[in-house]
């Protein structure tokens, strides 16, 4: 099926020969006669399936054939998880858009960065707003832009919008917006949590479902280390000199681990650095440059980096910490074996960690071989168990399992574990 059978205007169709758009993917070819008849869209396709063009294509053609904005008042809104996307998509609108007969503006607002240049580049009006849902209340809360003139909201990679607390900010956002509009759902994932928000969102939507082709399935391998949880850092080390790995993406669980594992690397004479949201905006953009570039030879990097990133050519992937759900360890894998290029993606388990990569298996139909490399064999106490090990960026004390879904210690269980170890602590020193 070409774009042309989509029915996209041909001053669309041209700008999109411009960048360079042949024939749509599956995706795009359900998506966008359904957008352009103004109907509310709920889609599901996996990473890398062409989900920005899906909905940026016919937006772009509606807002052609549309009235101008009033000023302040924006046209359409998509609203993102993260700084990354939301500058991805914009780069996406922008391209196309700057290519049109008329000139449609496109402004992309995050947070971590000053609000002063954001309000000054809205002061004049615009077409299209995307932005991260706290830097949107941000805006609104100044009277920088008005939401009451938007008669399309996208909603892109809505599985993580939820993972970050998105449904107190939409609720607050929603009452802003006017009742009457089309209504555009795009997830990689479809949990429950996303059903319920497209049932309170969207008004007899047309479903799209793509599933990953598996001709197309990308030539990742995996494999699985067992090794103990303070002998990670050492192995991690050890295999970036002996494998020759150049460039590794290494994903942890928090953001202080990010920072450690980053840090004990850099004292190894391995260029390292974290990439977590407690980063600035112009920072982590740097260290994507950087990693890009073959500058940085390794990011630790939390989930923020699991989604949304197109990093070319990246060889490796490690699961320092295993992901906590078993969707974000396929988003995780994702990063590398990217156009037809191979990748590897290894993870590290451990006793404490063991039945949670078997869940992991078990959803994704994988069984890992568990390999052992030499020198970090996992010890045994004297029945020959493994032993359970506390994660070396927890707080002494305490074992957080290393922040497995599950596995977390209950607020009680933390409180009784703080009273056995002040009880073996000398009197002087339980202050």
């Amino acid at each position: 099926m070409p774009f042309t059978s989509t029915g996209l205007r041909p001053d669309v169709l041209a700008a999109m020969a411009a960048k360079g758009y042949s024939q749509p993917t599956p995706v795009q070819a359900e998506a966008i006669p359904a957008v352009l008849s103004g109907l509310d869209v709920l889609a599901c396709a996996p990473t890398g399936s062409g989900k920005t063009a899906a909905f940026a294509l016919p937006l772009l053609q509606r807002l052609l054939e549309t009235p101008a904005p009033t000023p302040k008042a924006a046209r359409a809104l998509v609203l993102v998880p993260t700084r990354e996307l939301a500058v991805q998509v914009g780069t996406t609108l922008r391209d196309v858009a700057n290519r049109l007969p008329v000139g449609l503006r496109v402004t992309v607002v995050f947070g971590g960065v000053s609000i002063n240049p954001q309000m000054l580049g809205l002061r004049g009006g615009t077409d299209v707003v995307v932005a991260t849902p706290g830097r949107l209340l941000d805006l609104l809360a100044h009277n920088a832009l008005r939401l009451d003139s938007v008669h399309t909201l996208v909603l892109d990679e809505a599985d993580r919008l939820l993972d970050t607390g998105f449904a107190d900010e939409w609720a607050r956002i929603a009452q802003l917006l006017p009742a009457k509009r089309q209504n555009l759902l795009f997830s990689a994932t479809f949990a429950a949590a996303v059903q319920a928000l497209a049932d309170d969102l969207l008004r007899e939507p047309v479903r799209i479902d793509v599933a990953p082709v598996a001709e197309a399935a990308p030539d990742i391998e995996q494999l699985a280390v067992s090794v103990d949880t303070r002998q990670r850092t050492q192995l991690l080390r050890h295999l970036i000199d002996t494998e020759h790995w150049q460039r590794v993406l290494v994903f942890v669980a928090t953001q202080h681990a990010a920072d450690i594992v980053s840090e004990k690397l850099r004292k190894a004479r391995i260029s390292a650095e974290p990439f977590h949201g407690g980063l600035s905006q112009g920072k982590r953009t740097q260290v994507l440059a950087d990693f890009k570039l073959s500058r940085v030879r390794v990011v630790v990097a939390t989930d923020l980096a699991a989604r949304g990133l197109d990093i070319t050519d990246l060889p490796v992937v490690v699961n320092y910490d295993l992901p906590r759900s078993a969707d974000d360890h396929t988003h995780r894998m994702g990063r590398t074996g990217r156009a037809g290029a191979s990748g590897l993606a290894v993870s590290f388990v451990s006793p404490d960690t063991e039945d949670h990569l078997r869940l992991i298996e078990k959803r994704h139909g994988l069984h890992l071989k568990r390999e052992v490399v030499a020198g970090f064999e996992p010890q045994a106490d004297d029945t020959g168990v493994p032993q359970r090990s506390a994660s070396p960026s927890a707080p002494r004390g305490l074992d957080p399992y290393g922040g497995v879904k599950g596995k977390r210690p209950s607020k009680k269980d933390k409180l009784r574990q703080l009273k056995t170890l002040a009880g073996h602590l000398p009197r002087e020193g339980r202050d």
